[in-house]
């Protein structure tokens, strides 16, 4: 993912509100969300390059998102890919601090990245670029290709209009529709991340179109406390809308039993 917005306990219906953008090079294959037949309690889309998945949630109500972080310290291309580190917390759902304080151990070995997972009752990050593993409050969030809540445009412009949908009507409408802004920042408000200012100017946007590069799918994720769980994921084919996939279930405590 390259935009996250999440609401942690701020909500009274919802533990969970997360909408969030995957931006990615346009030729780099992929898989739609699906329960995966090797996991069938994971649901999420896959990537068919290095493996993983930028989003995952599943049955048990256990969830795990990664973003890259985007500086100017050297690529390491031979990394492992740091989409294995969601795949590995959904399928095997353990403590979430517990993983994260095993994931921190072997942080070094991956290029930059912000990693959240949770439960329905709670949000963890950890951060191979600054920090230890901590558990986040409840409160309204966004994360891009820094820090948590770094101030970037899109993080602030995306947490205002979150906060505006959960003071309203929460629905994965409103939320698609929240993930969807394509205007660039003004060029005060470009970061500085080495990457020329023409590109900063065409990565600021909520929703990215470039010509290799843009959103490739948006993603809504609704944890309700009976125990439901909505999941939508609007997929884009060079900024056009095309296939829309969602899944409704409810959370089986149960399925966690026997897992790490």
């Amino acid at each position: 993912m390259c935009l996250i917005l999440f609401a942690q306990n701020a909500h009274p219906d919802y533990p969970l509100v997360f909408a969030g953008n995957r931006d990615e090079f346009y030729d780099r294959p992929t898989v739609p969300a699906a329960f995966w037949d090797e996991a069938p309690h994971v649901l999420g889309g896959r990537d068919l390059k290095a493996g993983g998945t930028w989003l995952g949630v599943t049955k048990g109500g256990h969830w795990a998102t990664v973003t890259n972080v985007r500086d100017q310290r050297p690529h390491r291309e031979d990394a492992p890919s740091r989409g294995h580190l969601v795949a590995e917390y959904v399928m095997e759902e353990p403590d979430p601090d517990s993983y994260l304080r095993a994931v921190e151990a072997r942080a070094d070995q991956y290029n930059g990245f912000n990693l959240l997972v949770g439960t329905m009752e709670g949000t963890h990050y950890l951060s191979n670029r600054g920090g230890t593993p901590r558990g986040v409050e409840a409160g309204v969030y966004g994360m891009s290709n820094a820090q948590l809540d770094d101030p970037w445009p899109k993080v602030e412009r995306g947490t205002s209009k979150l906060r505006a949908v959960l003071n309203d009507e929460v629905t994965a409408e409103r939320l698609l529709d929240l993930l969807d802004d394509r205007q660039p920042a003004p060029h005060e408000e470009l970061p500085d991340t080495g990457v020329g200012e023409d590109t900063e100017r065409m990565l600021s946007p909520p929703f990215i179109e470039g010509r290799n590069y843009g959103t490739r799918a948006s993603t809504v994720i609704l944890m309700h406390r009976s125990g439901g769980v909505t999941f939508v994921e609007q997929n884009y084919e060079h900024g056009t809308p095309t296939e829309r996939r969602r899944f409704d279930f409810e959370v089986d405590t149960e399925s966690t039993v026997g897992r790490a």
